[in-house]
């Protein structure tokens, strides 16, 4: 088992998220939920491991919700790497925006 470490696991890891049943698998990164765009989770996911069955089977959650990693996907990769660099700048670039949207409902 691998330590919970700093954000953004590979695709591929297996996690059990707290209070959960069932393994689930990281598919992907920055999720917002279709009725509700102010919200960004960490990560989507499916179940392990059956695999994405349906877009109503998706999970999103974010890095502190998870307990414990049974696999960590590829992670030492020069893709990977220049993924990771290019999805932290998406995300403060999201944030900004979605901060501004938030600022701008509120007046």
């Amino acid at each position: 088992m691998e330590k919970i470490g700093k954000k953004f696991l590979p695709i591929g890891t297996v996690v059990m998220l707290k209070g959960g049943k069932k393994r689930v698998m990281i598919t992907g990164f920055c999720a917002t939920e279709r009725k509700d765009r102010t919200k960004m989770w960490d990560y989507s996911g499916c179940m392990y491991p059956e695999g994405f069955l349906s877009s109503t089977q998706t999970c999103l959650f974010n890095h502190e919700q998870i307990e414990k990693i049974y696999h960590l996907g590829l992670a030492d990769d020069d893709e990977e790497r220049k993924f990771k660099k290019n999805l932290d700048e998406l995300i403060k670039k999201s944030k900004e925006i979605m901060k501004k949207s938030t600022d701008n409902n509120d007046k």
